[in-house]
């Protein structure tokens, strides 16, 4: 099983990193009311955004009890907000859909953003799962795992039954909120 200990975990994410560059995704839902967020200001931050109605087509392909917390639109705003405040201005934001429209370009500005370097490998990989994919990857990852790279899919309108669509409602300011900082 993997650790559960708050303090436990913060310690790993602020150790120094094996590597220059120490990518970590942080789940904004898992970011609880009650612990400390303060240490998230020691890291360089970047927020992914995706429409609410999008995210829930996803999530609820794989749970069908879905609440406003469990898509974590509210934490993920909260902590846009401390970030924001903490650097004086707003931290670099990039929409799912921009960089499936464009990845060498939001890619482009995105690691400039972050102060590292651009690599065209970061637009293609070989298909299959990754070591490093983590204990959720099967449950997941089966699109990442069949994908080799960035594409846009076909669009397809997501049509939510109403209690749905009232939780997408609710998430809707929180995306809105952080979409008018996006990179383009």
């Amino acid at each position: 099983a993997n650790d559960s200990d708050w303090d436990r975990l913060v310690a790993r994410c602020l150790a120094p990193a094996p590597k220059p560059l120490f990518y970590q995704k942080h789940m904004t839902h898992h970011m609880l009311a009650g612990y400390d967020r303060a240490w998230i200001k020691g890291l360089t931050n970047a927020f992914l955004i995706r429409t609410p109605e999008r995210v829930l087509a996803s999530y609820t392909k794989k749970w069908s009890d879905v609440s406003l917390r469990d898509i974590g639109f509210v934490e993920q705003a909260e902590i846009f907000d401390m970030v924001a405040g903490h650097l004086g201005h707003a931290p670099p934001v990039v929409d799912a859909d921009d960089v499936l429209a464009d990845p060498r370009n939001v890619l482009t500005k995105l690691c400039e953003a972050c102060g590292i370097s651009f690599d065209e490998a970061m637009l293609s990989w070989p298909a299959g799962p990754k070591p490093f994919d983590g204990v959720w990857a099967p449950h997941w990852y089966n699109a990442v795992w069949a994908s080799t790279g960035l594409s846009r899919p076909e669009p397809k309108p997501v049509n939510l039954p109403d209690a749905l669509r009232a939780i997408a409602d609710a998430a809707r300011p929180y995306y809105d909120k952080m979409r008018p900082f996006r990179l383009t």
